[in-house]
């Protein structure tokens, strides 16, 4: 296939100018922007949904509000208004846009305020107050999606306001909510995160206009470049905010990962077991604690876990070690406090354990060592002795189970039996030897 039937292909497979409907996807829009009547009701009603979603941290329950959410129009209208440099139809988007807002914060935070559920991790709330260059992209698409679905004759299966929806939705439902509590982070976080994904798709509205050469109203040269500045100042008051926002969020992805590699590779310091850890970011530093169950480490032990640490690039200075109980400030749940306070448990007991058992084994070398002695000395004191056999040993009589008694036994292998003199008298010296009251020596003969 030469190159120039390869370039026709390419340019009819993406050619869309036998599918445009520019005066339909311009009714469209001019007749949907305005807010009143059933709009307001479907919006408020898509917005309460979407709190109810957000507050219970359900999917399915925010999908299900932005099918419904009419908050398309406004910001399509004044994107498509900026390409074609209609400035009455941007007057009328931006004050629609306005009325939106209004309305969809209003919803969102009566939701709140009234609703008696408070969730301890909001997960889908917080994830709404920290925007990225990630949003950005989400709104962008989403805005090209849109626009390119009411452009076309024959309207697909695309959803268009649930692409756009995605990205305004939550944000404005989460600024509600943080009205509800007074917190600034919650609403000027999400505030922003709405603004920027309202350029954006704004952007791509005005770009994909002026790529389907859309007729233009006229316009002076000066109202032109007007609207180029005024895209152009919008673009830079936002990205450069979410790039910055986009890196710190690789940076604590990427820090959280280490973090969770070194405790997997390293659960223990020393002694002592890391049953907890949490990690803290700022703009300058990230940094984790680890609740440290045990006693604690030595320097040696800390500096072999530094040195493990930083091959994962989490330096000492970015390690704070709680290894006791006043340590504990920075936990809230009651789940870890319970494994703490299990795990010192199981920590104190096996301790005791060891104890005892190093106890016992202390005082089996003891008694090793002292019989071992005390038969170099009866084959010293008596040279006929060829073996000496020492140890306890525990009687039971056969007239009744609970008559025990329990003795100390000396076994002396002989090839010429001991007088009974000789044995008395090895038996009181071995009685004050070995510290026993009751000791019996039992001689065997072998022959030779």
């Amino acid at each position: 296939m030469s190159k120039v039937n390869l370039r026709y292909r390419l340019l009819r497979l993406v050619n869309m100018s036998d599918d445009l409907d520019h005066e339909g996807a311009s009714n469209t829009i001019r007749n949907g922007i305005r807010f009143q009547g059933a709009n307001v009701f479907i919006l408020a009603c898509a917005i309460i949904i979407a709190s109810v979603g957000l507050n219970v941290n359900s999917i399915p329950v925010i999908i299900g509000a932005m099918l419904i959410s009419p908050v398309m129009a406004p910001i399509l209208g004044f994107g498509f208004g900026l390409g074609i440099r209609d400035n009455q139809l941007v007057k009328s988007s931006l004050k629609n846009f306005l009325i939106m807002v209004s309305i969809s914060i209003g919803a969102s935070f009566l939701y709140f305020l009234l609703s008696p559920l408070r969730l301890e991790n909001p997960t889908e709330l917080l994830a709404r107050t920290n925007p990225t260059l990630y949003d950005v992209l989400i709104a962008l698409f989403g805005g090209f999606a849109g626009i390119l679905e009411l452009s076309r004759k024959k309207k697909g299966t695309v959803i268009s306001g649930v692409a756009i929806a995605t990205a305004l939705m939550p944000p404005l439902c989460t600024v509600g909510y943080g009205l509800s509590l007074l917190n600034a982070r919650y609403i000027f976080g999400a505030l922003y995160l709405f603004i920027i994904n309202s350029i954006f798709i704004a952007l791509a509205t005005f770009i994909t206009v002026k790529y389907l050469k859309y007729p233009v109203v006229a316009a002076s040269d000066t109202q032109r470049h007007l609207s180029r500045r005024s895209v152009i100042f919008l673009l830079l008051i936002v990205i450069i905010p979410s790039i910055f926002s986009a890196v710190q969020i690789v940076r604590q992805s990427n820090f959280s990962r280490h973090v969770q590699q070194l405790v997997s590779i390293h659960p223990t310091i020393g002694s002592g077991f890391i049953y907890d850890h949490k990690t803290h970011f700022t703009s300058r530093q990230s940094t984790v604690e680890f609740f440290l169950a045990g006693p604690t480490p030595s320097e040696q032990e800390m500096e072999s876990f530094y040195i493990a640490a930083e091959e994962l690039g989490i330096f000492r200075n970015q390690i704070i070690l709680k290894s006791n109980a006043s340590d504990r400030r920075g936990i809230e749940s009651d789940l870890v406090k319970d494994l703490y306070e299990a795990s010192e448990q199981r920590i104190t007991t096996l301790t005791d354990s060891i104890a005892k058992l190093n106890d016992s084994l202390k005082a089996y070398q003891s008694v090793a060592a002292l019989n071992n002695a005390v038969a170099h000395e009866v084959m010293v004191q008596h040279p006929i002795v060829t073996r000496v056999v020492l140890g306890n040993a525990h009687t039971l009589s056969s007239v009744s189970d609970s008559n025990t008694q329990t003795g100390y036994v000396v076994l002396l292998e002989t090839p010429v039996s001991l007088s009974q003199a000789e044995i008395d008298r090895l038996q009181a010296w071995l009685r004050v030897r070995l510290g026993q009251q009751k000791v019996s020596v039992i001689q065997t003969v072998t022959s030779n």
